[in-house]
């Protein structure tokens, strides 16, 4: 027996997990900034305890602007993600994007202001795992980079280079497909 899953349910599949993952992540930008303000202006105990149980404790101690700094780039990072899954739910949503013709401008926009974010990320992870470093050589005790969501900044830049390639491709095939519908 053959089990056939035809692209419209898996493009449905596909909507739910990006909605799930869309959500998560501005819980998450929104918690980490709900967690920065609360513990700088009422409860510096809460650093304790900071987003996802990191504590940051030791950091506050060192210094309250380096705490500042690498929770404003957490933040941003988990902001960048969740714009980056807004484009996503954008494109299932926008009817630009036709199947019928593949290589159109909006594919072309779509995978450039992905690369565009998978760089950001990348770049502000790697800022933050510098930062995090600096740190602990500093004899400051710091979470993991996983916990503080840093890990993985290659990748991201990795693949913001891999779309960006994919993106110079599709814009020569809208250049392609353009030249010949003239010719027709």
């Amino acid at each position: 027996m053959v089990i056939k899953i035809q692209t419209k349910h898996f493009l449905k599949v596909l909507l739910v997990l990006t909605w799930i993952l869309f959500v998560g992540l501005c819980v998450e930008a929104g918690g980490i900034l709900f967690n920065l303000l609360y513990t700088l202006y009422r409860n510096p105990n809460e650093a304790t305890y900071f987003w996802d149980n990191v504590n940051l404790s030791s950091l506050l101690a060192y210094d309250k602007g380096f705490f500042i700094v690498l929770t404003v780039l957490m933040t941003i990072v988990a902001t960048l993600k969740a714009i980056m899954f807004y484009f996503i739910l954008h494109l299932f949503y926008n009817k630009k994007f036709h199947i019928e013709q593949p290589f159109n401008l909006a594919l072309k926009n779509f995978i450039s202001y992905m690369a565009y974010f998978a760089l950001a990320i990348g770049l502000f992870s790697y800022w933050g795992t510098r930062y995090n470093d600096y740190f602990l050589q500093n004899g400051v005790t710091m979470p993991e980079l996983q916990h503080l969501k840093f890990a993985g900044a290659d990748v991201w830049i990795f693949m913001g280079i891999v779309l960006l390639v994919i993106s110079q491709i599709v814009k020569r095939g809208v250049e392609l497909q353009a030249e010949n519908d003239l010719t027709i």
